[in-house]
This record gives C-alpha cells, sequence and structure tokens, in this order.
C-alpha cells in the first residue's frame, strides 16, 4: 500500500530531475554557443581593424543603413568616403571586405581563394555544383572540356541564331507599341537570351519566346534570385533546417524544381534526339560539338567521368549564366542609349552604314562598329551585369598599401563600386563612350565586367555577341527612349536588375534613313 502510494511521486520525482538536467544541459550548450559567438565577432574586429566602416549595431550589424538608402547608392557613399576597401557587418557574427579598388582587385582575383561557401551553399541547390561552383582540380577539368564549346568556329554561326532571336523580339516589340509606345523591356530581353542559349548551347528547335513553360522558368530564376539575396541577409535564415520550415523556403523549394523540371526537359529532349538512326554519328562526325552535344558525349565515352547530377548542374548553370547575365547587359544598354540620344544616333548611324536594313548580319560586321562598342562598354561599366563577387582567402593577404586579412576572410569584389569608383573613373555618374576609344589606356583591373584572373567569364566573348547583335538590330528598327514616369533603380540580385522594370518608349522607324512614326 505504501509501495504503490510513493509510486506517483517517485515517478514525478524522476520527471522533474530529467527535466532540470534537460534545461542544465540546455543552458550549458547556450552558454557555449554565446561564447562562440563572442569569440567569433571579437576575432572579426581584431582582423578587420585596419579597414574602416560607419558604426554598426552590435546585433544588425549595417542593415538599415542599407535598407534607408538603398543597397547601391549607400555602396556609392562608401566607394568615395573609404578607400579602396571597408567593412560590412550583415549582423553581429557575419562581416566581410568590401572592395572596389583595381589593385585590390588584381590581387585577389590573381591568387586562387576559392568562392564564398557560405554564400554559395545558398546557390547549390538550385544550380548544383557546376562551372560557377567547383573548386581546385575538378573545377580545371570541367573548363578544360567546356571551353571548345566557345571556339570561334563554333562562335560564327550562332551570330546568325542571336539575329533570328532578337527578330523574334523585336516583332512582337512591333505589334505591343502599336498600341501604346511604353514598354518594359527586361522581360522581353529575358525571353530571347534564353530562346538564343537554348538554340545555341542546347540544340533545341523552335522559339521559345511564347512558349508559357519558358517563361515560368524564368519566373522561377527571378524569385529564387531574390530569395537567396533575401536568405543571405537574415541572421535567422541561415539553418538549412530552419529555412525549409518558413514560406520563403517552402517557395524557394519550388521555384528551384521549376528550373529543374526545364533543364531535364533539354536534356532528355536532346538525348532522344540522339537515339535517332544516323544523329549519333552525324553529331560525332563534327570538328566541333556545341555546348551540351560535349557534356553528354563526356557521359558516353567516360561514364565515370561526369556522372548524371555533374551534367545537370552545368546546364543549370549555363542555362542560368547564358540567358540572366546577358538580359540584364542587354536591357541596361539599351536603357543607357534611350537616356543618351547623341550617343543612340550616333551608334544608329554607324550601323546603318556597315548593315543598311540588318537583314543579314554576320561575325565580320561584329568588329565594324567600334563606337556602338564604345557605347556598349560604357553601360556595362555603369551597369555591370554581374555587380559583385565573392572569395574566401584560403590563406592571408597582404594588399600593396601595406594592410592585410588572416586566412577565413569574406572578400566581396564589388564590380559596381569599381566601376563608380571616382579615384578609378573621373566623374563615373556622367556616360561617356570615349572612355574606351581606341588607344585608351587605363589599369588592368578598372574594367570588369566579366570578372577577371583565370575564374574570368568562360561565355564572355558569346556574350559580347549578343550584345552587339542585339543592340545592332533594335536601333535599326525603333528609336528609345526614357519613360519618365518609372525611371529604373538598379538593384543587385544575382545580377543587375531594377526594382521597378526598365521602362522605355519605343518609336519604329519607318525606313533605314531614319524618318520616324510613332505608332
Amino acid at each position: 500500500m505504501s509501495v504503490s502510494a510513493l509510486s506517483p511521486s517517485r515517478a514525478l520525482g524522476g520527471v522533474s530531475g530529467l527535466l532540470q538536467v534537460v534545461s542544465l544541459l540546455g543552458l550549458v550548450l547556450l552558454l557555449i554557443k554565446a561564447a562562440q559567438l563572442y569569440l567569433r565577432r571579437q576575432w572579426l574586429l581584431k582582423a578587420l581593424h585596419h579597414f574602416p566602416s560607419p558604426p554598426s549595431h552590435w546585433f544588425y550589424g549595417h542593415k538599415q543603413e542599407y535598407q534607408e538608402e538603398g543597397e547601391l547608392p549607400h555602396l556609392l557613399k562608401r566607394v568615395e568616403k573609404y578607400p579602396r576597401a571597408c567593412v560590412r557587418w550583415m549582423w553581429g557574427t557575419r562581416a566581410l571586405l568590401l572592395v572596389y579598388d583595381p589593385d585590390y582587385m588584381k590581387m585577389v582575383l590573381g591568387r586562387s581563394d576559392p568562392k564564398a561557401q557560405i554564400i554559395h551553399r545558398f546557390i547549390k541547390p538550385w544550380i548544383g555544383t557546376g562551372l560557377l561552383l567547383l573548386e581546385g582540380q575538378t573545377w580545371f577539368q570541367h573548363r578544360r572540356m567546356l571551353t571548345p564549346a566557345f571556339h570561334y568556329d563554333i562562335l560564327k554561326p550562332y551570330v546568325g541564331i542571336m539575329a533570328d532571336s532578337v527578330r523574334v523580339m523585336l516583332d512582337k516589340w512591333e505589334e505591343l507599341v502599336s498600341q501604346d509606345s511604353h514598354l518594359e523591356i527586361f522581360g522581353h530581353v529575358s525571353l530571347m537570351t534564353l530562346d538564343t542559349i537554348m538554340k545555341c548551347a542546347f540544340s533545341q528547335q523552335g522559339s521559345v519566346q511564347t512558349d508559357r513553360n519558358s517563361q515560368s522558368y524564368i519566373q522561377a530564376i527571378k524569385d529564387v534570385s531574390h530569395l537567396i539575396i533575401s536568405r543571405l541577409r537574415n541572421a535567422f535564415h541561415q539553418n538549412d533546417l530552419i529555412y525549409r520550415l518558413t514560406p520563403e523556403g517552402h517557395w524557394n523549394h519550388r521555384a528551384c524544381q521549376l528550373a529543374h523540371q526545364h533543364t531535364d526537359a533539354v536534356i532528355k529532349e536532346r538525348k532522344a534526339r540522339l537515339q535517332k538512326e544516323g544523329e549519333l554519328e552525324k553529331v560525332r562526325s563534327r570538328r566541333h560539338l556545341d555546348f551540351l552535344d560535349i557534356l553528354l558525349f563526356a557521359r558516353m565515352e567516360n561514364g565515370s567521368s561526369l556522372s548524371d547530377e555533374d551534367l545537370r548542374a552545368e546546364v543549370d548553370t549555363f542555362m542560368f549564366e547564358g540567358h540572366d547575365t546577358t538580359a540584364s547587359g542587354i536591357s541596361w544598354i539599351l536603357y543607357a542609349l534611350a537616356s543618351h540620344p547623341e550617343h543612340q544616333q550616333r551608334c544608329r548611324e554607324e550601323i546603318q552604314s556597315l548593315l543598311a536594313d540588318g537583314a543579314s548580319i554576320t561575325w565580320d560586321h561584329l568588329d565594324q562598329m567600334p563606337y556602338t562598342t564604345m557605347c556598349i562598354k560604357e553601360a556595362m561599366r555603369l551597369y555591370p551585369p554581374v555587380p559583385v563577387i565573392s572569395r574566401e582567402l584560403s590563406k592571408p593577404i597582404t594588399f600593396p598599401d601595406g594592410r592585410s586579412l588572416p586566412a577565413g576572410i569574406l572578400v566581396s569584389l564589388s564590380i559596381y563600386g569599381l566601376h563608380h569608383n571616382p579615384k578609378v573613373w573621373p566623374n563615373p555618374e556622367v556616360f561617356d563612350p570615349t572612355r574606351f576609344a581606341p588607344g585608351s589606356t587605363r589599369h588592368s583591373h578598372a574594367f570588369l565586367p566579366f570578372s577577371g584572373g583565370s575564374r574570368n567569364c568562360i561565355g564572355k566573348q558569346f556574350a559580347m555577341n549578343e550584345l552587339k547583335v542585339a543592340v545592332a538590330l533594335t536601333l535599326l528598327r525603333f528609336e528609345l527612349s526614357p519613360d519618365p514616369s518609372r525611371v529604373p533603380v538598379p538593384t543587385p540580385i544575382m545580377v543587375l536588375r531594377s526594382k521597378n522594370g526598365i521602362h522605355l518608349q519605343l518609336r519604329k522607324l519607318s525606313d533605314p534613313g531614319g524618318d520616324k512614326d510613332k505608332l
């Protein structure tokens, strides 16, 4: 009787004791974590003490300043105030060195530091471990394998394909501006550049510019880009498990799925076509293979060298890199020319004298438009398609001015800040194509629209060709002017986008001579 009476109290005592132990253990773990965070912050403060920055909140870092002023306006204030580089605190225990000086850029890009893993682990679920995220010997092997896809013999016939895709877009614009001369161009240009990369690199048949699935893919890329940047700036979303449980985590997972469905369909379709009788031998007999065929044959001829996962990672990487960055470049170039009609007209006259009505633009024409090329480069200086790249120092570094950093520090190379640095480019906000006139001189790392060093953009020649084709054919068809009621607000969301789109007014040119009719 007494034993049974005591049993509940003993049970309660056991539970209470267990709870006390769990609580004590939790408190100890919390204190250990707090100590780790404190020591991490102290290490960062010591490591970065040579580099100035505005005062920061102990927990929120510089978040408030960037939110109040906007990402890029606040950056430009820093570029003017702090020479060469400054510190940006993301929050209390994460800081990075923001670099916008060509000498600093040259030093960092000349090394073999890996890309910042803290950042790229958020990108990996989307594009996998392709050329963008690979490191070391594996990166070198993939780069060497894929370089032939950008041989000039491969790129030459692409010019005609690019022109066809641009004309489809311009035909669509003619229909739209017949009802309203105002047009948001970034979405249209994205579809056009996706159409181009699909045909050139992935042997796609037909146009994707009217395909609903392609529009879904572009929206998915836009969504996942925004979500990655948002996650990078949120201290509470760094843990993968916690992030997956949030609405943003679910949204990110769905957007990645949509992107993968698109690329999986491209791979499946090409594999099926190669299985047709005679097609495999026909492709093998080519002197140069396109991008996707190089990947497929690498897998078929040496199954251990390229897994299905590797293959899809490269396709995801180049599908994104091959359309989104060029869409940004073309859209901002057209906006820059719209905002400077005298330069726009001079480009148009150069192109008209070269191409007449633009019925056939070829590889040889692309080197014969020097002033247009100058304007393209100046627009990319003002609006670099990839506004920032990052590295994580694998060993200490000492910069030319004597300041140094230890291994483990994140370095953010702000190409936007570099291109707007008044110590590098006098009057940096002025659109002045003569900066790129033949014979002009500048620091080797003052202009980096395609990054620099050994990890520069593998497709930069492809991209420049597409920029020239798109600008030339657009200027032959339309006169561009900005929409004063909707001035674009540049914002770095993986590539340089606009918060409110890029809106232009278009007038169709009635003939190659330049007489205009407003539709």
